[in-house]
Order: C-alpha cells, then sequence, then structure tokens
C-alpha cells in the first residue's frame, strides 16, 4: 500500500468520525435512560474501528463519479450497520465477549438491556441515514433493499445463526464458507454495491459482476484473516479477546486447515480479488490497496 493511498484512507477516517458523531442523537441534553441509550450508541461507534465498510464505500463510489455528499450517508449507513452487529454479537447470550476496541464492550459498559437497545437504535438510525443520503427514488430504494438484505436473515444475522449452532461441531469447508458469506462477507459485499449504486454514473452489469467477485473474495478473506489473527496475536494489539474461538470451540480456518495453509487460503483470495478488478482502469487501485490491506493487516 503506498503512502498516498494511506494518506486518503486517514481523510476518509476522520471524515467518517465527524459524519458518524453528526448522525448519532447527541447525549447532552436527553433526559435520563434517553441519554444513557444516546452515550451508549455513540460509545459504540465512535473512536474506534478500522472502517473498512465506509473506505470500500468510498473507493467503489470513485468508480462511478459518486458525490461526497451521497457517499458519506451511504457510508455511515453501513458502518452503523456493522457496529450494531459487534454490539449485539458481544452480548453473552451470543459471542460473549467482554472486550472490543480496545475497551469494554457495549454490555460490560452499560449492561446487557441497554446493549440490546443501542443495536436496536444503531440498525434504525443506519436506514434513517441511508433513507436521507440523495439521489433518485429507484436508487435510494436499490441501497435500501441491499444493505437490509446484508443485515437479514440472508446475511449477518442467518451467518450468526449458523456461527452459534455450530459451536463444539466441525464444518466442512463448504458449510464454513457458507456461514463467513453470510456473517461476515454480505456486509462487505453490501458497502462495495451501495458505493456504486451511489454514482453520477450507473454501473453496467459488466462492471456489478467484476465488483460482486472482487467483494465475494474479499469478504472471505477478510473471515480467514480474522481466524489466523486470533491465533497469532495478543489481545492488546488485536484490541479483543485473543484465542477465544479455540476457547470456545467454535469452527474456524485454523482449526479446519491449520494455520499454513489458512495463510496461503487468505493469499489466494487476495489474488481473487484483485482479478476480479480487471474491467476497470487503474481508477480502482484503491480497491486494490483494501483488499490489500485486509489481508495483510495485523489487527
Amino acid at each position: 500500500m503506498s503512502d498516498r493511498f494511506n494518506q486518503w484512507a486517514q481523510a476518509i477516517q476522520l471524515d467518517i468520525e465527524k459524519a458518524l458523531s453528526h448522525y448519532l442523537p447527541e447525549e447532552a441534553g436527553s433526559p435520563g435512560q434517553l441519554g444513557l441509550l444516546n452515550q451508549a450508541m455513540r460509545y459504540a461507534v465512535l473512536n474506534g474501528g478500522k472502517r473498512i465498510r465506509p473506505l470500500l464505500v468510498f473507493a467503489a463510489g470513485r468508480l462511478f463519479d459518486a458525490p461526497d455528499t451521497v457517499l458519506m450517508p451511504v457510508a455511515c449507513a453501513v458502518e452503523m450497520v456493522h457496529a450494531y452487529s459487534l454490539v449485539h454479537d458481544d452480548m453473552p447470550c451470543m459471542d460473549n465477549d467482554v472486550l472490543r476496541r480496545g475497551k469494554p464492550t457495549v454490555h460490560v459498559q452499560f449492561g446487557e438491556a441497554m446493549a440490546l437497545l443501542a443495536g436496536d437504535a444503531l440498525q434504525a438510525q443506519a436506514f434513517a441515514v441511508l433513507a436521507n443520503a440523495g439521489g433518485d427514488a429507484s436508487r435510494n430504494v436499490a441501497r435500501t433493499r441491499i444493505l437490509a438484505e446484508a443485515a437479514g436473515p440472508a446475511g449477518m444475522c442467518g451467518g450468526q445463526a449458523i456461527d452459534l449452532a455450530s459451536i463444539g461441531t466441525t464444518l466442512s469447508y463448504d458449510e464454513l464458507e457458507q456461514m463467513d458469506r453470510l456473517k461476515t462477507g454480505a456486509i462487505l459485499k453490501a458497502a462495495v454495491l451501495l458505493g456504486a449504486l451511489s454514482g453520477r454514473q450507473s454501473p453496467d452489469n459488466r462492471a456489478l459482476e467484476a465488483l460482486e467477485a472482487y467483494a465475494r473474495a474479499l469478504g472471505l478473506a477478510y473471515q480467514v484473516v480474522d481466524d489466523i489473527l486470533d491465533v497469532t496475536e495478543d489481545t492488546e494489539r488485536l484490541g479483543k479477546t485473543a484465542g477465544k474461538d479455540a476457547r470456545d470451540d467454535k469452527p474456524t480456518y485454523v482449526s479446519l486447515l491449520g494455520l499454513q495453509e489458512s495463510r496461503q487460503l487468505a493469499e489466494t483470495l487476495c489474488r481473487q480479488a484483485h482479478d476480479a478488478l480487471g474491467p476497470f482502469s487503474a481508477e480502482a487501485q484503491r480497491l486494490h490497496d483494501i483488499a490489500d490491506l485486509v489481508v495483510y493487516r495485523k489487527k
């Protein structure tokens, strides 16, 4: 990854942080429990995270001349859905984790009931922001459908259901891939497509197929690398509890394939993501760089 990409990514990350703060309800001035709910929402979203999904929105949007005034709310909506999923995944009834992004998880900080409400509210707020992103009505409907499907039973929720049912079992490679394409890959794919559908130009079928292929490879690579980092990095670097997958007896690529073969799989998926971008010009370089960022990250 070049210095130019790093500068671009850091600028987007700073702008996203400001925009998220704007779109989230203020805790100051809200009475009692409402103020606490607003505080929990802001705690879950702000001051943390790699913002990979917003970066994908902006990188894909640039291919089709998408204005920042549309990309920003779209990117924030995706990040809010991602944040809500983390809040719920960390709860005792799910993965029961106490650390996220280097700080106590939302249910540890605010209690389980407030964490549940904060996640619900973040999902609702995401769609409120998305509805006001701008563009024609057909684009708004298409974007809403894409994000809803990525978050629902055909996406994150479905993948999490499979994940919970798989604890203590051995999945085949195909079963593990299906789970992770839903749980992790669906929202990454949505980020790419939402960016593309926010442009002044409309992507043709060939472009959409290429972006979907890129996103499928990237989404799976993201989870493979997550599984690798869980056994190779420590809690301080990860910002979440290291080694938890093995302790919880959850099926992962490392438990199924071994560490070395999992690393080779991540490399293969990275090449597939790069190859999928063949139809695009050098303007797709940021998508190439994000693929490298995902696969070669250390946390």
